[in-house]
């Protein structure tokens, strides 16, 4: 049996930008990419601190070291440029690897979306 664990998750930053004539996906950074352990097309679920709406979408890589964070296709309904978001990813493993997994949480700075 497989369940789902909680991954990896990028905690707290802004829109940057929202684009809604884009195919679709959250455009990120690719340092926060990397930082998080994410891949590019992984299904992702975003929660919007501002609103409430919580949505999935999947991952498009972004400039390194831009501090872009871009909702494309209709999630830019969702979001405004300047919101705060929260940016999680769960993974399948049995109950015995979810035992010693641990997780990658980033805490980037929440002006710039940047590594500190």
């Amino acid at each position: 049996m497989l369940i789902e664990v909680f991954k990896s998750k990028i905690h707290r930053v802004k829109v940057t930008e929202s684009d809604l004539n884009y195919i679709g996906s959250i455009t990120i950074d690719e340092d926060l990419i990397d930082a998080a352990g994410l891949v590019v097309g992984e299904r992702v679920y975003i929660v919007n601190v501002n609103n409430g709406e919580r949505f999935d979408t999947y991952v498009i890589k972004g400039k390194r070291n831009s501090g872009e964070i871009c909702l494309n296709g209709p999630a830019a309904r969702k979001v405004h440029k300047g919101d705060v978001i929260i940016i999680i990813a769960y993974a399948q493993m049995t109950p015995e690897e979810a035992q010693t997994f641990q997780p990658k949480i980033v805490f980037p700075n929440e002006e710039t979306n940047l590594l500190t």
